[in-house]
């Protein structure tokens, strides 16, 4: 009983400092903190410039950026003068085998994925970044990556990278 008092008490405090201090932030349930002058994002389309192309892979991931920003925050898409920007590109698509059984051939492939994103905060420059976020998918041999293992595979690799870039952005992990 006595931590919870304590814990109201001092959240208590925290609330009339930050409200006392006049600061205007936006607090979502995902950890992220938005300046509450931030009001448009603007999420470019990411071309594939790896030296293996999915053709479909840069308007998966540039689709699910956006949807991740529009679910998960107040701000508005925009095509340009976001307040948030964020460009880039695919730099890397490839499969390579990753363990081998006894005839010497591969029980295991991964498809690991690499973005390159450049993000620009237009009310905080030191917020700026130009970082690279990659992330994998196992599967095995006697599997190809077509149809529902492809799609399986593009949703966690995306998923993953999507949710390290909005984390890098706003959340600042």
């Amino acid at each position: 009983m006595v931590t919870q008092k304590l814990v109201k008490y001092l959240l208590s405090i925290l609330i009339l400092a930050t409200i006392g201090c006049g600061l205007s932030v936006n607090y979502s349930m995902t950890g992220a903190s938005i300046d509450e002058r931030l009001k448009t994002v603007q999420i470019d389309f990411f071309p594939n410039n790896a030296p293996l192309v999915e053709p479909s892979l840069s308007q998966e991931f540039t689709q699910s950026l956006q949807d991740l920003f529009l679910t998960q925050t107040n701000l508005t898409l925009v095509k340009a003068d976001g307040d948030l920007q964020f460009e880039g590109e695919i730099t890397g698509y490839k499969i390579n085998p990753m363990t081998a059984n006894a005839d010497e051939t591969a029980d295991q492939n991964r498809l690991t994925v690499t973005i390159n994103v450049r993000f620009y905060n237009s009310l905080n420059s030191m917020e700026n970044f130009e970082k690279k976020f990659s992330h994998f998918f196992d599967f095995d041999d006697d599997e190809n990556l077509i149809g529902t293992v492809r799609q399986e595979a593009f949703d966690e690799v995306i998923q993953r990278i999507t949710q390290d870039i909005y984390n890098a952005s706003l959340v600042q992990w």
